[in-house]
C-alpha cells in the first residue's frame, strides 16, 4: 500500500459514525485494520487474540457434532472465521446490526477473513442482537430456533455498553431469555475488555449451571507490556 493511512468505508448509523480504516503501523511493521465508532476505537487487527479465543474457548466447551452457532457482532470477522475452522460447525448465523459491516466482508475488504462470506455455512442476519434476544429469536425464518453456541462480542464489557439499551441483556432476566435459545448443554461465550467481574459472574451462575472466566493474555508491543481480555464461557 502506498499511503500510510486509508479510510476504506464510512457511514453514519443510528449509534454514531462507523468507519473502517487501514494504516501502516511502523512499530508493528504491518498493515493494521481498525474499526471506529465516532472517535472511539472498537477493534483492531493488531490484537485479535481474544476475539479468536472467544470462538475457540466457546466451541471447545461443546461435545458432539453438527453444531449450529450464532456470532453476535461481526466486526473484523475473527470470531466468525475461527468458528468456521471447527469442522463440527454445521451452520453459522452472524447477527450484525450495521449493514455496512456485513458489506465489508462481502466485498472482501479484510484479507484475513477471506472466505467468510462465501462459505456455504455462513448466513448474515442484519438485526440488533439484543433486540433479537428480547424478541425470542435470532433466525427470522425460524422463530424460536435453538442453537448449540452463542458467541458475543459487541460491547466493551457487561458494564461498558455501547448503547444503554444493551444493559438489560446482562441481567438474570436477559440471560434467561438468551438461555432459552440454546439447546440443553449449549454454550454462551462473551468477550470483555475488562478483567473478570465477580458481580457479572454471579449473574451468570444465576442462569447457567457452570461458568468460567478465562483471562486471555497477549503482548502489546505498542505499550511495551502484556495486555489481557476476558472470555466468559457459560454452559446451559
Amino acid at each position: 500500500m502506498g499511503a500510510r493511512f486509508e479510510e476504506l468505508a464510512w457511514r453514519e448509523t443510528p449509534i454514531g459514525e462507523i468507519s473502517l480504516r487501514r494504516r501502516r503501523d511502523p512499530a508493528l511493521g504491518a498493515e493494521v485494520y481498525e474499526v471506529k465508532l465516532d472517535d472511539e476505537y472498537l477493534m483492531s487487527s493488531a490484537f485479535p487474540v481474544a476475539e479468536i479465543e472467544l470462538a475457540r474457548l466457546g466451541l471447545a466447551a461443546l461435545t458432539g457434532t453438527e453444531l449450529d452457532v450464532v456470532v453476535g457482532g461481526l466486526g473484523l470477522g475473527y470470531t466468525a472465521r475461527t468458528a468456521l475452522e471447527d469442522p463440527r460447525v454445521r451452520s453459522l448465523l452472524v447477527v450484525e446490526a450495521i449493514e455496512d459491516v456485513i458489506d465489508w466482508h462481502r466485498r472482501d475488504l479484510l484479507p484475513f477473513t477471506a472466505g467468510l462470506a462465501t462459505d456455504p455455512r455462513t448466513r448474515f442476519v442484519r438485526a440488533d442482537f439484543f433486540a433479537a434476544v428480547a424478541d425470542g429469536g435470532f433466525d427470522p425464518d425460524e422463530p424460536g430456533r435453538r442453537f448449540h453456541a452463542v458467541l458475543l462480542d459487541v460491547d466493551h464489557s457487561p458494564r461498558q455498553v455501547l448503547h444503554p439499551s444493551h444493559a438489560a441483556f446482562y441481567t438474570v432476566d436477559g440471560l434467561r431469555r438468551l438461555a432459552a435459545l440454546l439447546h440443553p448443554d449449549g454454550v454462551f461465550a462473551l468477550w470483555s475488555n475488562d478483567p473478570p467481574d465477580p458481580e457479572f459472574q454471579r449473574t451468570l451462575t444465576g442462569v447457567f449451571p457452570t461458568s468460567v472466566a478465562h483471562v486471555v493474555r497477549f503482548p502489546n508491543p505498542l505499550q511495551g507490556r502484556e495486555a489481557a481480555n476476558t472470555v466468559y464461557v457459560a454452559r446451559h
